[in-house]
């Protein structure tokens, strides 16, 4: 089973891209190393305090696919620098 999410977030203290990148490398290299997802920044590249991710896990077990990304999910809402306002789930 594939589980595929999008996640915005917003960085309301952020004041650079280079902040911004900061914060986001430690979250990718975070997941990718708990998790062994596949994480990259889709959109808004040029904001410095919006972006969205896309998060990508592969099982042979549903439940399995399904418990790692929520996993994923709430080490995302553990960083006090980003607020995840808007997620979409498909799974496939």
């Amino acid at each position: 089973m594939i589980v595929y999410a999008e996640v915005e977030c917003m960085m309301y203290d952020g004041h650079s891209l280079k902040q911004k990148r900061s914060v986001l490398k430690k979250l990718i290299a975070k997941l990718q190393n708990t998790f062994n997802v596949a994480v990259t920044e889709l959109d808004y590249h040029d904001l410095w305090q919006r972006t969205k991710i896309g998060i990508v896990t592969i099982s042979n077990d549903y439940g399995h696919s399904e418990k790692v990304m929520q996993e994923v999910l709430k080490i995302i809402d553990t960083y006090v620098e980003l607020e995840r306002t808007q997620t979409t789930i498909e799974r496939m």
